[in-house]
């Protein structure tokens, strides 16, 4: 009987390290980029004009929303919990972009950088890799096309027996929700810019992929996700991403009459 305590001691332990393990692999990016950021915000102080304080709030608060949808209890409510894996889901792939994107990280390192290695970094923005990830189509099919897929499929319930598999899905929610919202407003400095109207475009059309994926999920519950966590975690991922939708489209019309005021005053 001890033999046997000691082997479910050990098994338990054992399960609890396999559970941390990812949340570490996942959480430790965005524990070092705050790092990085307030390291980068330092020296740019030191050479020019003090880095204004809601970009550092909006990162700070970014990457501990990211963390805490990865690493803790939500993270791991998320395995048995779809409203709680759906929190993850808009902290993750929506929210947390969101406000790192207004944090302006692309402009602080150019301030940080030695002019060659700032040019060289500034190739790299131009070249077709650059434009083909951040132009607006490709974002949006990265983006609402890849939760289509992890909704739609077995890859839902895969993701939860796999590890590697696990990693990779929130990996890519994080930089598709990212590459999205930065091919949709521009805060950092985009060499291929795309036109207003066509950004607004593609966000509605995005937009409606999102609501028309969320009230799927509502009637047609993942494999392994009982109808009313199903109900609760489509109205959440409808009404909670619309929340965050009206803040993308709030600032992208802002800069786009800003874009355009200087014209109709002239013409006046």
């Amino acid at each position: 009987m001890i033999n046997n305590h000691i082997h479910h001691s050990n098994g338990t332990q054992f399960h609890n390290i396999v559970e941390i393990i990812p949340q570490l692999v996942l959480g430790l990016p965005f524990v070092l980029a705050l790092v990085m950021y307030i390291v980068a915000v330092v020296v740019s102080n030191k050479r020019y004009k003090p880095w204004p304080i809601h970009r550092i709030f909006c990162w700070a608060l970014g990457c501990i929303l990211a963390t805490f949808s990865v690493v803790g209890p939500l993270a791991n409510r998320a395995h048995v919990d779809f409203t709680a894996h759906m929190f993850g889901h808009l902290f993750l792939g929506m929210l947390a972009p969101l406000l790192m994107v207004l944090a302006a990280p692309m402009t602080l390192l150019l301030r940080t950088l030695s002019v060659p290695i700032a040019r060289r970094f500034s190739k790299v923005i131009r070249s077709w890799p650059f434009r083909i990830i951040t132009n607006p189509v490709v974002a949006s099919l990265l983006n609402i096309g890849g939760l289509w897929i992890l909704y739609t499929t077995n890859l839902f319930s895969l993701m939860h027996e796999y590890i590697l598999l696990h990693l990779i899905v929130h990996f890519h929610i994080f930089l598709a929700g990212y590459l999205f919202t930065v091919s949709m407003i521009y805060i950092d400095p985009i060499p291929h810019r795309i036109s207003f109207r066509t950004r607004a475009i593609v966000l509605v059309a995005a937009l409606a992929g999102h609501g028309i994926l969320s009230k799927y999920i509502y009637a047609n519950p993942p494999n392994g996700v009982t109808v009313d966590q199903a109900e609760l975690g489509g109205m959440l991922m409808y009404y909670g991403g619309d929340i965050i939708d009206i803040v993308i489209i709030f600032i992208l019309c802002l800069h786009w009459f800003k874009a355009t005021r200087p014209r109709t005053m002239l013409a006046h």
